[in-house]
């Protein structure tokens, strides 16, 4: 069970829950970034067998693990709710069942504790990633790419509040994309870490793949003219079971992907004269286009920061330092906080 002790330890302690898809996470972090715990129930066997994931199965899910979850966030940290300054929570965007379990339960809490209660963005959530490498933080502004299964933005962060959208996706995300191609070549969901697995061993010039887009102005990206190309790929030359052939699609597939990825990226530094480059997101941990970043990068004389690859997926620990930020900016919720499924094209 939850317990609160009465005093609190001051050391400036975080909850993050986080429950937006199809992980249920918590985590406590602290004041100076440092993660005390970190704890991820992933259902991806659950929605393995769909291709996809099932938001009514992901709701359900959420409900049975979400306090063994905290349980076990508060138990690796040695810490109570009594040592807690507040608890951050997912809001949006995300499935709305499963966004609403993580805010009713850390509404909960808040309300037994009289804990502050913060509710986060996802997607500057992800962006907060990076911050929790101690080996050399992001300074603002700074340029970031943003790509995962459900969003694929570059910009500008100016300050730790809000983001300026340079160009978003017109269609699918990137992640999307690597899940739909896929379930097309028979390979199961996610789809994107087994498609950089059997790249490594492919030609990733053996079939050349359109990248959209190229050379028209504007930050934009799209990924379902890929999508459909391989689609009618299939169709003329057939399934590849295994082998050097479907090594050589996932290696064409992803170096397109990747392409289209790290030219957005160059694109987005060439235009604004910035220095440095947050990349984050579930797509941010494909080994290729981390190399194809760092080349970039070491070309271009650009910082590049990446996130960790096990904090690139949906976790509670980049949840709880956009929590400490805007508990520091004095931007708390209230019990009347509403999930918010959608997403708006500018984030404040």
């Amino acid at each position: 069970m939850l317990s609160c002790s009465q005093q609190r330890s001051g050391e400036g302690l975080i909850l993050g829950v986080e429950s937006s898809c199809d992980e249920t996470a918590a985590a406590v972090v602290d004041s100076g970034h440092g993660i005390r715990s970190n704890v991820i129930s992933s259902q991806v066997e659950i929605h393995h067998e769909f291709g996809g994931v099932v938001p009514e199965l992901a709701s359900r899910h959420h409900v049975l693990n979400i306090i063994p979850v905290i349980e076990a966030a508060l138990a690796e940290a040695d810490v109570s709710l009594g040592d807690l300054r507040a608890v951050a929570v997912t809001a949006g965007p995300g499935l709305v069942g499963a966004l609403l379990v993580g805010l009713q339960v850390a509404k909960g809490i808040c309300f037994v504790t009289g804990l502050p209660l913060v509710a986060v963005d996802h997607l500057l959530a992800h962006l907060e990633a990076p911050f929790l490498d101690r080996r050399g933080q992001p300074g603002f502004p700074h340029v970031f790419l943003l790509a995962s299964g459900g969003h694929c933005l570059v910009g500008v962060r100016h300050g730790p509040e809000g983001m300026e959208v340079l160009g978003a996706t017109r269609d699918d995300a990137a992640g999307e994309a690597f899940d739909k191609v896929a379930k097309m070549l028979g390979l199961g969901y996610p789809g994107g870490r087994v498609i950089d697995e059997l790249a490594r061993g492919g030609d990733p010039a053996a079939i050349r793949f359109p990248r959209a887009l190229r050379g028209r102005k504007g930050f934009d990206f799209s990924f379902s003219g890929l999508k459909t190309a391989v689609k009618q790929h299939l169709a003329r030359r057939g399934l590849p079971k295994a082998g050097q052939e479907l090594a050589d699609l996932c290696a064409s597939f992803q170096q397109a992907v990747v392409d289209m990825l790290t030219e957005r990226v160059e694109q987005a530094v060439e235009c604004t004269g910035l220095s440095e480059v947050v990349v984050a997101g579930g797509v941010a941990a494909n080994s290729h286009l981390r190399a194809s970043l760092e080349r970039a990068a070491a070309a271009g004389r650009w910082r590049l920061h990446l996130a960790a690859p096990e904090l690139c997926t949906d976790n509670a620990a980049m949840v709880a330092v956009a929590g400490q930020r805007r508990l520091a900016a004095g931007k708390l919720a209230d019990m009347a906080t509403n999930a918010a499924p959608s997403w708006a094209r500018h984030v404040g």
